[in-house]
C-alpha cells in the first residue's frame, strides 16, 4: 500500500465572522488521485490555498510526510515538495515560456535539464521560444502545470485544470495527471467537470459550506442524498 504523504485534521478557516472551513479532515497517499468537489463556495479552493500555505488555518493540523507544517510559509512548503496550480494561470505572460519553467526550476535548484525534461513532458517543446502571454487558455494551463513540476513536487495541488477546454483537451490532461500520478506524486484534484474527474480517479471528498459531506468513490457520492442536496438544493 502506497505511503500516507498528507494528513489534515480538524481544519477550520474563518473570514471575520464567516466560517469557510470546519472539522475538515483526510489523508492522501504518495501516488493517488483524490477529487475534491462541491457547489461553488463550499470551501474546495480555501482547502487547497490552506495546504500550499497561501493562507493559514485558523483550528486543525496539517501533517507532510509526518512533519507539522501550520507554520511554515508557502516557499517552505514548496521546498519539502508541496506545490500548486491555479485556476487562472499564474504565469509570467511577458517571459518565454521556457524562461517560465526555468525560473521555477532555478527557486527549486533543480538540476539544468529540468526545464527540457519538463518542456516536453507537457508538450510545450514546440512553443518554448514564445512568450507565455501569447499562448492559448489550454497552453497556460499547461505551462503553470509545468512551473509547478519545475520544483519537483511530491504533492500536486491542481485548481480548476479542466474549466473552458474541450474533450481532446481534457483527454491529453487526464493522461498527464495519470502519468504523474504513476511516478509516485500524490494529486489533490479540485475540479467541477465530474466526468473528467471520474477518469482519473475514484475516491473524492465532497465539500459543502465548509464542511465535508462525503468521501468515498465519486459513483457513490452521486447517490448520497445529502450530497445530491448541496449540488441541487433541497
Amino acid at each position: 500500500m502506497s505511503t500516507e504523504l498528507l494528513r489534515l485534521a480538524g481544519v477550520g478557516k474563518r473570514f471575520g465572522g464567516f466560517v469557510v472551513l470546519n472539522d475538515v479532515g483526510f489523508a492522501v497517499r504518495a501516488g493517488e488521485i483524490l477529487g475534491l468537489v462541491g457547489p461553488n463556495g463550499s470551501g474546495k479552493t480555501t482547502t487547497i490555498n490552506i495546504i500550499s500555505g497561501l493562507l493559514r488555518a485558523d483550528a486543525g493540523s496539517i501533517a507532510f510526510d509526518g512533519e507539522q507544517v501550520n507554520a511554515l510559509p508557502m516557499h517552505r512548503r514548496a521546498h519539502l515538495g508541496i506545490n500548486r496550480t491555479f485556476q487562472v494561470p499564474k504565469v509570467f505572460r511577458d517571459m518565454t515560456v521556457r524562461e517560465n519553467v526555468e525560473v521555477a526550476a532555478l527557486a527549486a535548484h533543480a538540476p539544468p535539464d529540468t526545464a527540457d525534461a519538463v518542456l516536453d513532458e507537457i508538450g510545450l517543446t514546440d512553443v518554448a521560444a514564445r512568450t507565455a502571454g501569447a499562448l492559448t487558455a489550454n497552453q497556460q494551463k499547461l505551462l503553470d502545470l509545468g512551473r509547478a513540476l519545475a520544483t519537483r513536487p511530491r504533492l500536486l495541488l491542481v485548481d480548476e485544470i479542466g474549466a473552458g477546454l474541450n474533450p481532446a483537451e481534457l483527454g491529453a490532461i487526464a493522461t498527464l495527471l495519470q502519468k504523474l500520478a504513476a511516478r509516485g506524486i500524490a494529486l489533490i484534484v479540485v475540479e467541477h467537470l465530474l466526468e473528467f474527474l471520474g477518469r482519473i480517479t475514484e475516491r473524492v471528498i465532497v465539500l459543502g459550506a465548509g464542511r465535508m459531506l462525503f468521501e468515498g468513490t465519486l459513483a457513490a457520492a452521486a447517490h448520497d442524498p445529502e450530497v445530491v442536496a448541496a449540488f441541487i438544493g433541497g
